[in-house]
């Protein structure tokens, strides 16, 4: 995937770059993979309002994603690598043996033709997916589950790619791309490889009015705001607010820890992203 600029006929596309999707190979999706996604708009069953700045974008249609990979013994063919609306990443149509379609997450160099399988029995390469335990130690993984049978949950963005480090006993040791490390359960599935669409951190968007097709609404600052709608809110001219920031809700915006230390995945947590920073 190479990015691709436009004369500046206009700001938006000075500034802006879109991909050149030369990666994708079919343009239109498997239909027996399709399901409806419904927008929220930001809002619970009752209608309220739990998530702020998301509303309109494009219509999209989900493409239904083999997190767990547990079809074994089975090989399977890449028919095909193709553009999803609901990530950053590609991903790839596999057609297996015994007739079933499903997609993937296509790993950095996963090419049509490609074979691929899961299980113990498969090699490890690029698409293939395997227990932690048969994985050689130091090679890249991505969509790592975090427990066994739940399906990938770890490592799913674009470029993204994780590092098994260590195996004692029944725990692997796992580095994340945020620099934590993490302590997995060697029954745990991982799928060799990096994922591809690595230069998609380096596209622009440009303009307000491309964040808008991506249902993101616009985010203004709670100093803009009146009292009664922001805790920073008030005062005349540009004014700190007399407090240390917060969010809409008052809950600290900076350096405040916001992660439950009674998530099960807090406790597996070895070290973490931040400089010093570690839990046992």
């Amino acid at each position: 995937m190479a990015i691709k600029s436009f004369k500046p006929t206009s700001p938006g596309r000075r500034g802006g770059s879109v991909a050149d999707f030369s990666d994708l190979t079919k343009k239109k999706p498997e239909k027996s993979l399709l399901r409806p996604l419904k927008r929220t708009g930001g809002r619970n069953n009752l209608g309220r309002m739990t998530q702020r700045r998301r509303g309109g974008g494009h219509k999209r249609r989900y493409r239904v994603i083999d997190f767990k990979r547990r079809k074994d013994g089975i090989p399977a063919r890449v028919a095909a690598i193709e553009y999803d609306p609901n990530r950053t990443c590609r991903i790839a149509l596999l057609h297996y043996a015994d007739g079933e379609k499903r997609y993937i997450l296509a790993p950095l160099g996963l090419t049509v033709g490609t074979v691929v399988s899961n299980g113990s029995d498969a090699e490890p390469k690029p698409g293939n997916c395997m227990e932690l335990k048969d994985i050689p130690v130091g090679l890249q993984i991505h969509n790592v589950e975090m427990v066994p049978g739940r399906g990938g949950q770890l490592v799913r963005a674009a470029g993204g790619a994780a590092q098994l480090q260590a195996r004692d006993g029944k725990w692997a040791t796992v580095l994340l791309p945020s620099g934590t490390v993490m302590k997995l359960n060697t029954r745990c599935r991982a799928t060799i490889g990096q994922i591809g669409n690595v230069e998609n951190n380096l596209i622009k968007i440009g303009k307000a009015g491309r964040n808008r097709w991506l249902g993101r609404r616009p985010k203004v600052r709670g100093s803009a705001m009146n009292p009664v709608a922001h805790p920073m809110g008030g005062g005349e001219g540009r004014r700190a607010g007399g407090r240390h920031p917060v969010s809409f809700s008052g809950v600290l915006a900076k350096g405040g820890k916001t992660r439950s230390p009674r998530k099960n995945s807090t406790k597996r947590i070895l070290k973490g992203r931040k400089k010093g920073a570690h839990q046992k």
